[in-house]
């Protein structure tokens, strides 16, 4: 419901599919999902065949976003093949709509990273070729390139911005495509993003900014910290250490704690999380796909690698570039970690605080997008301009 602002769903469209859901029962929600995305790709395939080109556009791009949420729960160490027809059928749908629209251009792109390529598209105002400030973004443990649509890139455009989106490594296409799982030291990502983003005539080479969204929170500010080419900053919203997820709820010190995660054999805290998985679907889903993007094979590997994930030991205090760090009042997975991102840093730097009364309290501002992105771009072209 969140992606309806800019054009990701309708309203009736997702209360209908999710009417047909059985709840908890992750088969019943890939089939109502992908019955309704098909639905409604079939006709935008009709209205393209027309020339209806608008409604074929808003069509596509509806699809896109039913197809990518009917996968979101088929994702575990060992891939079901209804997750990599899914996937694919949202990339294409969203490819569709992108070469309808005019305003803004939106070109599919192929980043050089290491021995290969990460997938993006670049949102433009026009085919001008005129420098503009940029802002590269990047999702997070389960988002696409393609849902940045919703959280911002076309918004940015309106605003006179030239907006580069990608998936890195752990990200659904190189995941699915290269078998590319995450890494911590993310400036390994971002400096190759940014080595792109200064061969294209439309971008502002020395005003290009970062957003990280949802785990973005803490893989931008780890870039930002090591790559200082960077104009600004900005965390959807801010982490510190993501260990501290892992750690919270085993008994002993920090120290234990880890010691037991990495642990050869741990076979008590095994089963508390295979209980856990039973007992929760949400949960059971989390550690199936974190295994997936983590590339590792037991849920325990999979909570131990968040522990590599951190901006202690100074590494915070290394950023340079203005920052806004983001907080949502009610986020149901990384409350307080905004405030102590914020109380390391010595940039220049924001702290914007989302509220439950506002309806932008959950976790990335869901429900709240025409808010969150209008008072995020207010902030970024302030700082932008200062900076001129």
């Amino acid at each position: 419901m969140s992606h309806i602002a800019y054009g990701g769903a309708d309203f009736g469209e997702v209360v209908s599919t999710a009417e047909r859901i059985t709840e908890g029962d992750y088969d019943s929600w890939y089939v109502e999902w992908l019955a309704t995305a098909d639905r409604v790709s079939a006709e935008a395939e009709k209205a393209l065949a027309a020339g209806h080109r608008i409604s074929a556009r808003d069509g596509f791009l509806r699809a896109s976003n039913y197809y990518r949420s009917a996968e979101f729960f088929l994702h575990g160490r060992t891939c079901d093949p209804r997750h990599d027809h899914a996937y694919d059928r949202s990339v294409e749908c969203f490819r569709a709509a992108a070469a309808l629209y005019t305003t803004p251009r939106i070109v599919p792109v192929e980043i050089p990273y290491e021995d290969t390529t990460l997938p993006g598209y670049l949102y433009q105002a026009d085919d001008s070729g005129t420098p503009r400030p940029t802002l590269i973004m990047n999702n997070g443990f389960d988002g696409t390139a393609e849902e940045l649509h919703f959280f911002g890139a076309p918004a940015g455009v309106e605003r006179g911005y030239t907006v580069l989106v990608f998936d890195g490594p752990g990200m659904p296409g190189p995941r699915h495509h290269q078998g590319l799982v995450f890494r911590p030291d993310w400036e390994n990502v971002i400096t190759p993003v940014i080595d792109f983003a200064e061969t294209l005539p439309a971008v502002d080479n020395s005003r290009i900014a970062l957003l990280g969204l949802s785990m973005g929170g803490i893989l931008a500010p780890r870039a930002a910290a090591f790559e200082h080419r960077l104009a600004a900053l900005i965390t959807v919203d801010g982490l510190y250490d993501l260990g501290q997820l892992t750690v919270r709820n085993i008994p002993g010190t920090r120290q234990e704690a880890e010691q037991l995660l990495r642990a050869q054999a741990a076979p008590e805290l095994d089963a508390a999380l295979d209980q856990l998985m039973t007992a929760d679907p949400v949960a059971r889903w989390g550690f199936h796909h974190g295994m997936y993007v983590m590339g590792v094979d037991t849920p325990r590997a999979f909570a131990a690698s968040y522990l590599d994930y951190t901006l202690a030991d100074g590494i915070a205090e290394q950023i340079q570039c203005p920052t806004l760090v983001c907080d949502a009042e009610e986020d149901m997975f990384f409350k307080g970690q905004p405030q102590q991102l914020f109380d390391h840093l010595n940039c220049p730097k924001t702290l914007m605080v989302f509220t439950a009364d506002e309806g932008a309290g959950a976790h990335c501002h869901t429900g709240a997008v025409r808010l969150s992105t209008a008072r995020i771009y207010d902030w970024l072209d302030t700082t932008l301009a200062a900076t001129r």
